[in-house]
């Protein structure tokens, strides 16, 4: 059916380009300055792009455009527009979140335009958090009740026996006390799959947690196997959270698919050829999270060069990782950190990429990690119309890629930085 809906739309946008006939009833144009269509294509000029039926029509220089009856979202005219972004790394465990079934969806779509709509999210992967309350805002948000991105979700963590790391210890204790921490392999099997059928769609390991005064805790190898590999049976993906370079061989180990961040140890932590031939040959992609480094040390107040060295350090593994043609995948660790803003992400992530490249992380890259590229992650006829309009040209400067102007979820606002959503 799927297949069939993308061939008719094709069939109807290039009948309309050549007819000249009036636009689909209920499409919706959008006209741009530009459209890069994919990080890997030139962009398109004075373009425009029709939505119908919460997918994309026609995508082409504006005069080839069938406008004739369609609708104009005029807020969103004349930026730069790109595919929609994924952010590979959120979490909704901020109390805005709580109670997601029965809290007014006003509030809830406010909270979510704060943490992402309006820097263009529109799909998330929530990497741990309440599982029933997530799957209930996903659900909100799925049938249109709620303005917001698509939520992939990890639910329940998995964590060392008696690891729960350090930064964690502050949560209230009937939380503390429902985190999985599996002592053998068939408590691993029972918790992924008591996840996976509440509904999650990956399992997020804690390979390797900091207990305080240099002492870590480490997640069992035959556990990490069990409940990757039972993950895997279903087809889903593993997210690790590797912490430093053990961690990561532990992950490698374990045959993990995502690395939701790069790592910090105790002094410089290089990330040598050997260890990145590894993990592209296991086809492992990385969610580098620069931006947490400066912002997790500044608040243990350690001073700037100390800072600066560490995060030096991140942005290298990311160079190294992403030069050998590993897969880099965007996310900010948004719902643990504070600041929503991604401006000083895409800064520290310049250092290290191209813009294009940096564009990649967020559309084409994450639909190929989650196996949906024929649907998603390119401005493309037969595409999901999933889509942002920036303020400025990102090749020119990567902090352009967090001014946006307007976010569209399946061929629906649902930011507008004039307040407008539709």
């Amino acid at each position: 059916m799927q297949r069939a809906t993308i061939a008719f739309l094709t069939v109807s946008a290039l009948s309309l380009q050549a007819c000249g006939e009036r636009a689909p009833e209920g499409a919706i144009l959008i006209r741009a300055t530009q459209v890069y269509v994919a990080p890997d294509a030139p962009p398109i000029d004075d373009a425009a792009v029709l939505i119908a039926e919460g997918r994309i029509a026609a995508v082409g220089p504006a005069a080839d455009i069938p406008a004739r009856g369609a609708a104009s979202l005029g807020q969103c005219d004349g930026g730069t527009l790109v595919a929609g972004f994924q952010n590979s790394h959120v979490h909704f465990t901020d109390a805005k979140f709580a109670g997601a079934s029965a809290q007014p969806a006003a509030e809830l779509a406010a909270a979510l335009t704060d943490m992402l709509n309006r820097f263009g999210f529109t799909i998330v992967v929530d990497t741990a958090s309440d599982l029933s309350n997530t799957v209930a805002l996903r659900a909100r948000v799925d049938s249109g009740e709620v303005a917001g991105p698509r939520i992939l979700t990890a639910g329940g963590a998995l964590y060392p026996k008696g690891g729960i790391p350090i930064y964690l210890r502050d949560l209230p204790p009937e939380i503390l006390a429902s985190l999985s921490q599996p002592g053998s392999v068939e408590d691993a099997l029972v918790a992924v799959q008591a996840n996976l059928d509440g509904g999650a769609n990956a399992t997020k390991l804690f390979l390797m947690t900091p207990q305080g005064g240099g002492r870590y805790a480490f997640m069992q190898p035959d556990i990490a196997l069990a409940a990757a590999d039972e993950t895997h049976r279903r087809g889903l993906p593993v997210l690790a959270h590797p912490t430093d370079i053990e961690g990561i061989h532990l992950a490698i180990e374990a045959g993990v698919d995502v690395l939701v961040h790069s790592t910090i140890g105790e002094g410089k932590t290089v990330w040598d050829a050997a260890l990145v031939e590894q993990l592209i040959a296991k086809e492992m992609a990385l969610v580098p999270t620069l931006q947490l480094f400066p912002y997790e040390l500044k608040r243990a107040k350690l001073e700037p060069r100390i800072v600066e060295l560490a995060t030096g350090d991140a942005v290298e593994q990311l160079r190294v990782f992403s030069k050998a043609g590993g897969q880099v995948l965007f996310g900010t660790d948004v719902g643990y950190m504070t600041d929503f803003d991604p401006t000083e992400e895409y800064r520290l992530m310049a250092r290290a990429l191209t813009p294009m490249q940096i564009l990649e992380s967020l559309t084409t890259a994450p639909a190929a990690r989650w196996k949906e590229s024929a649907q998603r992650g390119r401005v493309a006829e037969g595409m999901d119309a999933d889509l942002v309009v920036l303020e400025g040209d990102p090749a020119a400067d990567a902090a352009n890629f967090a001014k946006v102007r307007c976010t569209i979820r399946s061929g629906r606002l649902i930011y507008g930085s004039k307040g407008e959503t539709r």
